[in-house]
Parts: structure tokens; C-alpha cells; sequence
């Protein structure tokens, strides 16, 4: 009896020792990149873990993620390893399997309530999901564990993403940056975030913030060079412009503004190039092509300034009364009164909004017809949306009406 229960065990032990030196042996050809082999020689062993795991990170390895995930599954069916868990969510990932994992981490942290890293993935995996309200309860309760680290005030910033709620995240911005002077998301945030509500003191001390970090943050440096321009710095715009330009070239937004930084330094010359690469690169930009007839005027050339001004009425979706006041400009020039009001009109309709299309168009019916009405209502219509724009045109206006009023009733009708 004794010699038949020691000869059961040391045929168990062979076994197992026998399996041990197949895995080792296949160990070694994945380390030196034979896995078709490697596939064959385990695809021939016993269903087990550590089979199902290797024949997994070999598909992991190759980037086959449906197929890694399957036999990490498998895996997992054999034994509930933690490490094979993570794997699996891993490679979920890849598959853009999102619920899935979400499904997975909850499991874990439901099984580990202690195990503060799974918990914080899967925080994250609630803001993938648009979980918001789950997500901000999970950061919140990793705060409570350890208020110390400023990931979680900035991640529990990101699960308040309703534009209401941005001094929320601006609150928990800070609070990580509080945390961690060098945390260059939070700080990037806040630039966004105080840029958004005006606040152009506070966005500037963390654009210059971000920028020390990371000086070549093609984002920062936009927000950077978009207040230099604000406050007229065109020079300093311009060589910030040209650094972000040999970081990553021709970009339609550095080229429109060095056309527009040399615009206002008076280079027309280069702020032409500029506008005309920016046109190239975004078809539907009509604003280059205003600047462009800008330039044409300046040059005294009305034919290609025309040319710039019509192509810009016609180019993309938004307002384009700024490229109709321009062909305004043009035909006054030439002379033509009828198509100088007929821009001015057609501005008023692109952009009912634009206080100085309208007074423009009211002067110029005013001084094109002689039914002296035609303005006196445009002046009423300008007077009753606009008053207030500006000082002088209200001046000019109130006279106006009070003029063409009294004109009228010495002929015996009275104007409303």
C-alpha cells in the first residue's frame, strides 16, 4: 500500500516537473521572439492558468488584443488572479470595450474596498463613460483616504464638466495645484479656465506657469501669444509664433496671426504672406480674405481688393459682414454710391449685430435717396438697437432725425 501511494506521487511529481521544464522551454522561445513555436508547443500542453496566461501575453505582446483578452478570460475562469484581472481590463481597453472594464474594476473594487489604485482607475473609467456623478464619489472618497495627492482634486476638477460648474473646477484646479506646484495638467487648466471667464491676470501667471514647465505646449503658447496680441505686443507675438511655427509648421492659426501681427506692425508685404498660406490652408476662412482686401486697399489696388473682398463673402459659415463693409470701401472708391449701399445692406443682413454696418447703412440711404424717409427709418431702427455704441454716432444721429423731421413738416408731414 505504502510503495503504490509513494509511486502515486512521485508520478504526480514528474509530471509536474516534466510541465515546468515544457513551460521553461517555451519561456525561452518566447524571449527570443519565436512565438509561432511557442503558440504550437503550449496549444499541445493541458488546459491550465499559467497556459491560458502565456498564450494571452503572447497575443498581448503582438497587439491581437481580441485574442489576448479571450485567454486572459480563460485565465481567470482557472484561477481569480488580480494581476491577470488588471491584464484583462488592459486589453479590454484596446478593444475600446469600455463598459466592459468599467464591469471589471467595479468587481475588483468591490472584492478589495482597501485597493486605492483600482479604485482610482476606475474613477477614470466613469469620466470615459460620462459617469459623473459615480466618478465624483469615488475621487471623493480617495480625498478622504489621502488628501495629500493632487491627482484626485484634479480628476474630481474633471468629473464637473457643465460650463455652470467651471469655479467648481477652478476651486479643485487650485486645490491640486496647491498640492503640487509642478502639476502641469492643473496648471494648463487653469490658463484654460480663467481665460474662459475673463479672468486674463490669473490665466496669464499659470499660462507663464505652464510655459516654464513646458515651453514648447503648442496651446499654452497660443494662449500666450493671444494676450500679447490683445495688449498690442505684436513683436513679442511674432517671435513666440515663429517658435511654435518650428515646432509644428505651417498650422493655419500661426499663419493668419503673423498676418495679422504684421498687419498691425504695417508690414504689409509679409502680413500678405501670411494671409494668403492661411486662405491656402483653411478654405473656408473669409477673414483672411478681408485682411487680404485690407491690404489690396492700402495698396491702392481696388481691383484686387474686389477680388479678396467678394471671395470672402462667399467663403464659410459664419458672419461675414467685415468682407461686405470692405466691399463698401471698395466701391466707394470707385465711385459707385448704388453698390456701396447694397454692401452695407447686405452686412446688416449677414450680421443684424454689427452697430457700425447699420449706422453706415443709414448714412449712405440717407445720402443716396432722395425720399429722405428711407434713412430717417434707419436712423430710428440704428437709434432704438444701437444707442449708447458709441457717443459720436449717437450725436450725429439724434441730429440727423431732428433734421429730416423738421424738413418734413415744414411740408406738412409729420415723421414718427
Amino acid at each position: 500500500m505504502k510503495i503504490r501511494i509513494i509511486t502515486f506521487f512521485l508520478t504526480v511529481l514528474c509530471i509536474g516537473i516534466n510541465a515546468q521544464k515544457e513551460l521553461e522551454a517555451i519561456d525561452s522561445l518566447i524571449e527570443i521572439g519565436r512565438y509561432k513555436k511557442a503558440l504550437h508547443q503550449l496549444a499541445n500542453l493541458s488546459e491550465s492558468f499559467k497556459k491560458n496566461y502565456k498564450i494571452a501575453s503572447i497575443y498581448e505582446a503582438l497587439d491581437n488584443n481580441r485574442e489576448a483578452s479571450n485567454y486572459f478570460k480563460k485565465a481567470l475562469n482557472i484561477n481569480d488572479d488580480y494581476k491577470t484581472k488588471i491584464k484583462l481590463g488592459n486589453s479590454l481597453l484596446k478593444e475600446k470595450k469600455t463598459s466592459e472594464v468599467v464591469k471589471l474594476y467595479e468587481e475588483i473594487c468591490h472584492n478589495d474596498p482597501e485597493n486605492l489604485i483600482a479604485k482610482y482607475t476606475l474613477g477614470k473609467l466613469y469620466l470615459q463613460v460620462n459617469q459623473y456623478t459615480k466618478a465624483k464619489m469615488i475621487f471623493g472618497e480617495l480625498i478622504s483616504n489621502d488628501d495629500e495627492n493632487a491627482n484626485y482634486y484634479y480628476q474630481y476638477a474633471l468629473a464637473n464638466p457643465q460650463p455652470k460648474k467651471i469655479y467648481k473646477r477652478i476651486d479643485y484646479y487650485l486645490l491640486a495645484y496647491k498640492k503640487d506646484n509642478n502639476h502641469f495638467n492643473a496648471i494648463e487648466k487653469l490658463a484654460r479656465s480663467f481665460t474662459i471667464i475673463k479672468d486674463r491676470d490669473s490665466a496669464l501667471v499659470f499660462i507663464n506657469k505652464g510655459l516654464a514647465l513646458s515651453p514648447n505646449h503648442i496651446d499654452l503658447n497660443r494662449l500666450k501669444i493671444n494676450s500679447l496680441f490683445r495688449n498690442k505686443k505684436y513683436k513679442e507675438s511674432v517671435t513666440l509664433l515663429k517658435h511654435i511655427d518650428s515646432i509644428q509648421p505651417d498650422e493655419h492659426y500661426t499663419h493668419k496671426m503673423l498676418g495679422r501681427c504684421y498687419f498691425n506692425l504695417e508690414d504689409y508685404d509679409l502680413a500678405e504672406k501670411h494671409f494668403q498660406q492661411a486662405s491656402r490652408l483653411d478654405m473656408d476662412d473669409f477673414r483672411s480674405m478681408i485682411y487680404l482686401g485690407d491690404i489690396a486697399m492700402q495698396k491702392k489696388n481696388t481691383k484686387m481688393a474686389m477680388y479678396f473682398y467678394m471671395s470672402g463673402t462667399t467663403k464659410g459659415k459664419q458672419k461675414r459682414d467685415k468682407a461686405y463693409m470692405g466691399l463698401a470701401n471698395v466701391f466707394s472708391e470707385m465711385k459707385l454710391p448704388k453698390n456701396v449701399l447694397e454692401s452695407y445692406k447686405s452686412a446688416v443682413e449677414e450680421n443684424p449685430k454689427n452697430y457700425k454696418a447699420m449706422f453706415a447703412y443709414a448714412q449712405q440711404s440717407d445720402n443716396y435717396y432722395k425720399d429722405k424717409t428711407i434713412g430717417y427709418k434707419l436712423y430710428k431702427r440704428y437709434e432704438e438697437t444701437f444707442q449708447g455704441k458709441d457717443t459720436l454716432t449717437d450725436k450725429f444721429v439724434k441730429a440727423r432725425l431732428k433734421e429730416i423731421k423738421k424738413e418734413y413738416f415744414l411740408k406738412g408731414e409729420i415723421l414718427e
